[in-house]
């Protein structure tokens, strides 16, 4: 399936391809009656400012994309927070959550090197992978209770502010899409 994103860059290619085309046709017009032909026409330019752009998407640096990520994070738990309106007997709470919803220090560092993971034997990378996992799930565990318990301190109309601010963290891939028709995770309409 073709993500959004990918839609995009299909038609912005297509889009400048056609312009570039088009450019060239342009052109040929003034070559024939005795024109210079030295200086470009906006559409090529355009055509080939388009091109610089498409260089920036190189892969970001591991470290980079970590502390951006942590800076979207911090965003979106500061914004949660001051829709929440806490209390100072909710703090606590608010913290405890806040720090369990964080990844752990150093989760990139523990990633194996695909060459050395391609040297083990079969057995020997699912016993990882169930190691990896059972990781993870303790991981979530802790996260799931950490949300209960300051769930469980927020008044009944912070939580309905909770669930509305929550419902799309984690839904990654289709944005939400679930099957035809479906639209921010709601079923499609019969």
């Amino acid at each position: 399936m073709i993500s959004l994103r990918q839609r995009i860059v299909w038609a912005s290619l297509l889009g400048s391809a056609a312009l570039a085309s088009s450019g060239a046709f342009a052109q040929q017009a003034p070559a024939a009656s005795g024109t210079s032909t030295s200086t470009p026409t906006a559409a090529v330019a355009q055509a080939e400012g388009s091109a610089a752009p498409k260089a920036q998407h190189k892969r970001m640096d591991p470290a980079q994309r970590m502390e951006r990520m942590q800076e979207h994070r911090a965003k979106r738990l500061a914004a949660l927070k001051e829709k929440l309106k806490l209390n100072a007997g909710q703090e606590s709470a608010w913290n405890t959550f806040a720090a369990a919803s964080q990844p752990p220090a150093g989760a990139r560092a523990q990633r194996m090197d695909r060459a050395e993971f391609a040297k083990l034997t079969t057995p020997e990378r699912l016993e990882r992978m169930q190691a990896r996992q059972a990781e993870r799930s303790a991981r979530f565990a802790k996260r799931a209770e950490a949300t209960k318990a300051f769930y469980a301190a927020l008044t009944p109309e912070q939580q309905k502010t909770f669930d509305a601010e929550t419902v799309h963290v984690g839904m990654h891939g289709h944005r939400g899409h679930h099957g035809h028709g479906a639209t921010d995770g709601q079923p499609a309409k019969s």
